[in-house]
């Protein structure tokens, strides 16, 4: 039972920390909207990214369960199949990434083995793949009004906001990892 009670505190703290994270966006960079959801920076992005990393499937089922919480009452409440399609989407894109990352660099849930570098790689790898596979879907949909620039603005603001959080994240892990180290070796 403690198993599942981790697994559901980790998915549901996910999707809070997203939520929050898509409030916070929205009062702070409200005025780099484009279009509804796509900004200049975009932090939740960055969440999303960062919940996969560090959670694997648990991180990403949280992100499922909000972007369609957010999608179906605040983005799209008036288009159902848009609002369960971007849910999916939004939350392929950085679960795909993270599965890329255990291949590639043999991802560990520290992310202490994730160089700047390698962070660099899996930001700019996320902020290709949420854009393409969305805007993939408004062209299947027959709205491709904006394609190429929706594309760059989302890839920008999904790129600002990942590498934000990422590089913030890193940073406190690493802080973190230190004082334990140095609290240890006073001992």
């Amino acid at each position: 039972m403690s198993n599942l009670r981790s697994h559901v505190l980790l998915v549901l703290g996910t999707a809070l920390v997203f939520v929050l994270s898509l409030w916070i966006n929205e009062e702070v960079f409200t005025h780099t909207e484009f279009v509804r959801g796509v900004n200049w920076i975009y932090l939740p992005s960055g969440v999303r990214l960062l919940s996969t990393l560090l959670l694997g499937g648990d991180g990403a089922l949280g992100l499922l369960l909000a972007s369609w919480l957010v999608n179906f009452f605040y983005f799209f409440p008036h288009d159902p199949i848009r609002a369960f399609a971007g849910g999916i989407i939004a939350t392929i894109a950085p679960y795909a990434v993270y599965r890329l990352a255990r291949e590639w660099f043999g991802l560990k849930a520290s992310l202490a083995n994730l160089t700047p570098r390698r962070l660099l790689l899996l930001a700019v790898a996320y902020s290709v793949a949420n854009p393409l596979l969305h805007h993939i879907w408004f062209a299947l949909r027959g709205d491709s009004q904006n394609l190429v620039e929706g594309f760059f603005l989302m890839f920008i603001g999904d790129l600002l906001g990942a590498l934000i959080v990422l590089y913030a994240s890193k940073l406190v892990l690493t802080l973190v990892s230190r004082r334990i180290g140095t609290d240890a070796s006073e001992r």
